[in-house]
């Protein structure tokens, strides 16, 4: 029986270090409390193989085995299988050893579209694990935990009954389990042995990169800037030695972990509407000096949206104050990148804008509330502001010109 974790009241946006066996393979993460295990499985360790349906236990497509057991990795939070053993439908046969489930369900034609497919293979072998004298007559209930809108299911039945009538004995294991066959895109996880959880969970703690290489061509967004500054050039650099403090300038950020070697990993907070992101980070620091800083970060939520990002600040002495330059150019993926172009560059704008105000502040000694997420309603008055301006401006350039 598998005993799932009792995890307490967290912030939904906080990180939680989680150990558990993937198809054999010890497997150790950081995961946002309220990430669910059949995202962490497909987004974490890239094991796709893990459908999502309707997301509400109902289709049974995400079903895998937790401790041996069928369970459905829509309706449990990663955080919960601390400690289990997971077996997903990667784990069950490889393509020069297929399971004879795999194998049963090729040759009755047993799939269609085939996005059911998993579900129904991972409830096979879970059925006939516990109950390997099941009758066929008993199987369209048996099996019914799992939605087919193709076959009908009688090809389904066909090649569950093969199976069951040719292993009354017992049920073949899954043949593609064992220390580090992870199969998957992933890479965001990190592996060890099941016998040393914490240091896993300390490797996973300073894991990174070995570097970060932006995307070519034209970047989603693209901002330069530049804000007069009250606070002396000297003061205004006090706040550039501090990693931390300069982080917390930035609305929505938050510095997590120094990792050494210039590297930092953190977490950036952004609401736009209806859309409230937490996308979860790694910077690199390639310059970092009193009046000059040069970043490179990337990025990532649980709804699968990723960010890239190369930061640029320059400080200038101006009088009695600093002139501030800033440049960026941000790459998006997902829901984030819906927003057109304009809108995403009057947002980003708004946000240096404020990170300025944050810094002088911070400057003279005041130091500032950590900065809260950006929120798409003053945002958006405050781009839209920013036009009229900018239109002001530009008339009045032009009847001078008159």
């Amino acid at each position: 029986m598998s005993t799932l974790r009792t995890v307490e009241h967290t912030p939904a946006e906080a990180e939680i270090p989680v150990t558990f066996t993937v198809n054999g393979t010890p497997v150790s993460l950081r995961v946002p409390a309220r990430m669910t295990l059949a995202d962490a499985l497909r987004e974490k360790l890239g094991l796709t193989g893990t459908h999502l349906g309707c997301e509400h236990g109902v289709c049974g497509m995400c079903t895998i085995l937790v401790d041996g057991d069928a369970s459905r990795a829509c309706l449990l939070f990663a955080v919960q299988v601390d400690g289990s053993d997971l077996t997903t439908v990667e784990g069950l046969g490889r393509p020069d050893d297929l399971h004879p489930l795999q194998e049963s369900f090729g040759r009755h034609h047993g799939l269609q579209c085939g996005f059911c497919t998993p579900g129904f293979l991972m409830s096979s072998y879970d059925l006939l694990s516990h109950e390997p004298d099941v009758d066929r007559a008993d199987l369209p209930e048996e099996l019914s935990g799992v939605i087919c809108r193709c076959t009908g299911y009688r090809n389904i039945i066909d090649a569950v009954d093969d199976v069951a009538t040719s292993h009354r004995d017992g049920l073949p294991q899954p043949t593609n389990c064992g220390h580090r066959t992870l199969v998957g895109r992933g890479g965001a996880g990190s592996t060890a042995p099941a016998s040393e959880p914490e240091e896993a969970a300390a490797a996973v703690e300073q894991d990174r990169p070995d570097e970060i290489t932006l995307p070519s061509g034209e970047p989603t967004i693209a901002v330069e800037l530049t804000s007069s500054l009250t606070s002396s050039l000297s003061d205004v650099g006090k706040v550039f030695d501090d990693v931390r403090l300069l982080a917390r300038c930035l609305p929505g950020a938050e510095l997590t972990d120094e990792l050494g070697h210039g590297w930092y990993r953190g977490r950036a907070r952004i609401a736009l509407g209806p859309i409230r992101l937490s996308f979860t980070s790694v910077a690199h620091l390639l310059v970092h000096e009193s009046d000059q800083m040069h970043v490179l970060a990337q990025g990532s939520d649980a709804s699968g949206g990723r960010a890239q990002a190369e930061i640029q600040l320059s400080a200038y002495e101006d009088g009695d104050g600093t002139r501030l330059e800033a440049r960026a150019r941000v790459f998006l993926v997902g829901r984030i990148a819906g927003f057109g172009r304009s809108l995403a560059g009057d947002v980003s704008r708004r946000m240096f804008e404020d990170f300025a105000t944050s810094l002088d502040q911070a400057a003279r000694g005041e130091v500032p509330v950590e900065a809260e997420a950006p929120g798409v309603l003053r945002l958006l008055l405050d781009a839209v502001r920013d036009r009229r301006r900018r239109g002001r401006e530009t008339g009045r350039r032009r009847r001078s010109r008159k």
